[in-house]
C-alpha cells in the first residue's frame, strides 16, 4: 500500500477540509469530482466542478470529474437501500460513487480513497451501519479514510498500517459546522465553500417530477431531466405532459431542450411564456396546451389568441377560444 488516495472532492467545505487534513500528513491526493443534473448549484448559476476544482488548484492538486450519467437514474428508479425524505438515495448514490472512485483508484495506482463525510451529519447516508454498507457494497473495506470524523470510526488500513496518524485525524460528530470552520481558521483556509449537500432530489417538489418522469417513461434523456428543473409541469396522460414557461429565461432554456416528438406552443400576436408538449401529441393536446399559455400570460395577452404551433419543423398558427381554467390546471400539476 502507498501512499496516494483519491478524495472525493465536492467543492463544500467538509471535503476541502478532509482534502486539507490528508496533505498535511504528506499524502499524495488525486482529487474526483462528481457532477450530476441533480445538483441545486445549476439553479443558482453556479456549478459544483468549479468549486472543486477552485479548492484543487489552490491546493496544486489534479482533479478528474465525472458526470452521474443515465445508468445513475436507474438507482433512482430503483435504490436498494431506499429513499430519503424525497427521491434521494442517498446510501445507494455513495456506493455508486465509490464503486467508480475504487474504479478509478486502481487505473491511477493509488491505494485508498478519502472523503468529507462526518458521523450523524446526514441522517440517512452518514451513520455506522450506511458506512459499512457503502463499504462492503464498493469493494472498500478498511480503504475508505473519513479525516474529520475518523477517531470516531474503527481505525482503516491506512491508519493501521502508519501510512495516516490516526492521532492527527478528527473526531467530528453531528450536523454542527462550529468544528469545520474552527478547523478553516486553525488551516488558513479562506474564502472556503459553503457546505455542500444541495441535492434537488431531496426536495419534495421537485421529486414529486422525478417520480412522475420515471413512473411514466422508461428510457430517460438528460434533456427530460434537464426540463424537471424549469418551467410548470401538467401531466396529461402517460405519453405526454405540457410545460410551461415562467419567464423569459425558461423560455429559452425550453427552446434548446427540445427533442424529437416535442411540440412547441408559442404566442404570435402577444407576449407571454411558451408551452411544450413532451412526447408525440395527440390531435387536440396543442389546443389545450395554447389555452394554457393564454392563461399563464394573464393580462399581457390584451385579448388576443393566437398561437404557433412548431412540430418536427413545421409551423402552423392556429387560435384558441378562451384560457384554460385553473381548475383543470390544478388536477393536472404535477
Amino acid at each position: 500500500m502507498n501512499r496516494k488516495a483519491v478524495a472525493l472532492l465536492s467543492g463544500g467545505l467538509d471535503s476541502t477540509l478532509a482534502v486539507k487534513v490528508m496533505l498535511e500528513q504528506g499524502i499524495e491526493i488525486v482529487a474526483l469530482n462528481f457532477t450530476s443534473t441533480f445538483c441545486t448549484c445549476s439553479l443558482r448559476g453556479s456549478v459544483c466542478s468549479n468549486e472543486a476544482a477552485r479548492v484543487a488548484n489552490e491546493f496544486g492538486i489534479t482533479i478528474k470529474t465525472m458526470q452521474k450519467g443515465l445508468d445513475y437514474i436507474e438507482i433512482v428508479r430503483d435504490p436498494k437501500y431506499g429513499y430519503g425524505q424525497g427521491m434521494n438515495p442517498c446510501v445507494d448514490c455513495r456506493i455508486y460513487m465509490h464503486k467508480l472512485a475504487k474504479k478509478y483508484m486502481e487505473e491511477i495506482g493509488a491505494s485508498f480513497i478519502i472523503t468529507g463525510e462526518v458521523l450523524g451529519q446526514r441522517p440517512m447516508s452518514q451513520r455506522r451501519d450506511a458506512f459499512k454498507s457503502i463499504e462492503r457494497e464498493s469493494g472498500l473495506q478498511g480503504l475508505i479514510v473519513r479525516p474529520l470524523c475518523a477517531k470516531r470510526l474503527d481505525p482503516t488500513i491506512p491508519e493501521k498500517l502508519g501510512i495516516i496518524n490516526r492521532e492527527k485525524l478528527l473526531d467530528v460528530i453531528g450536523r454542527s459546522r462550529k468544528h469545520q470552520i474552527a478547523l478553516a481558521e486553525e488551516l488558513d483556509i479562506q474564502n472556503y465553500p459553503c457546505p455542500s449537500g444541495g441535492c434537488l432530489l431531496t426536495d419534495k417538489i421537485f421529486s414529486k417530477r422525478v417520480k412522475d418522469l420515471l413512473d411514466n417513461k422508461k428510457d430517460v434523456t438528460m434533456k427530460d431531466l434537464q426540463l424537471l428543473k424549469v418551467g410548470r409541469h401538467f401531466r396529461l396522460n402517460q405519453d405526454n405532459k405540457i410545460i410551461i414557461g415562467r419567464d423569459e429565461a425558461e423560455n429559452k432554456r425550453m427552446k434548446n431542450l427540445i427533442q424529437a416528438d416535442d411540440s412547441l406552443i408559442e404566442p404570435l400576436d402577444f407576449v407571454g411564456p411558451i408551452g411544450l408538449i413532451s412526447g408525440l401529441s395527440r390531435n387536440g393536446t396543442h389546443l389545450l396546451a395554447g389555452r394554457m399559455v393564454l392563461r399563464y400570460a394573464g393580462e399581457k395577452a390584451h385579448g388576443k389568441r393566437k398561437l404557433t404551433l412548431l412540430r418536427n419543423g413545421e409551423s402552423t398558427a392556429f387560435e384558441v377560444d378562451s384560457p384554460a381554467e385553473d381548475e383543470l390546471l390544478k388536477g393536472m400539476m404535477i
